[in-house]
């Protein structure tokens, strides 16, 4: 598959326990999540209950695809736990960027290089990945050409992008709001069309059927519902 669709809040739950079975689940226990409150624990929050979907899409994707030891980049790493999963789950060639200068507070320092970098214009040579990842990333401050260019340049033929993001069929307006100082756009079939479309200028095609259709708005987030898209593109060899 190559463009899924959230449906339903169930798909959430089930895909947590999945990843708890893999041994791939880094969100905090309620317990820990007490432990934090009360500042007897410290380090990066990972990853968020409603992304476990998007997470094991990732990984179960990867898992048929890309072998443990090629290189796998995680774009927007910061607090992201899908490249936690990676390792936990023998992926040993990992690297995260994020403009958050806390990366050094991130899991497995010395096993995953983290890079404090912009992910549109990163330091990295070409055809440095076999694959690179993105959970809920491309939707802020979206710039399609710019990060189809760099997600080109950077991946090897053969190489695959997989990116989640906030998704409805129809246009949401989120107009005026901002997430980390950036705009946010909740994509719509039609902009996942046109960016599809623009992604075969930079030889990004889709990996296998789309699938566009939504179910249920699982997703509330400053007064929108809206769910999750899950999308890979491989670069012509």
């Amino acid at each position: 598959m190559t463009m899924e669709v959230l449906q339903n809040k169930l798909q959430i739950g089930k895909a947590r326990q999945e990843l708890i079975n893999k041994g791939a689940s880094f969100i905090d226990s309620p317990l820990r999540s007490v432990m934090r409150k009360l500042g007897l624990i410290s380090g990066v929050k990972m990853g968020d209950m409603v992304k476990s979907w998007d997470v094991l899409a990732t990984i179960n994707f990867l898992d048929g695809h890309v072998k443990k030891n090629e290189p796998i980049l995680d774009i927007g790493c910061y607090a992201s736990e899908v490249i936690v999963a990676l390792s936990k789950l023998g992926y040993s060639n990992l690297t995260g960027a994020d403009l958050n200068p806390d990366l050094k507070q991130m899991p497995c320092q010395g096993i995953i290089r983290y890079e404090t970098t912009n992910f549109m214009q990163t330091p990295f040579a070409d055809a440095s990945f076999k694959a690179i990842t993105s959970i809920s990333v491309i939707e802020h401050g979206f710039d399609g050409q710019a990060l189809l260019k760099e997600m080109s340049r950077l991946l090897q033929p053969s190489g695959y992008f997989i990116a989640s993001f906030d998704y409805w069929p129809e246009k949401i307006n989120t107009t005026g709001t901002q997430f980390f100082g950036m705009d946010w756009k909740i994509f719509s079939k039609d902009e996942v069309t046109n960016f599809v479309n623009e992604a075969a200028e930079y030889g990004l095609f889709p990996a296998g059927e789309m699938k566009y259709g939504g179910k249920d708005k699982p997703i509330d987030c400053t007064g929108k519902q809206y769910t999750f898209g899950w999308l890979a593109l491989t670069k012509s060899a």
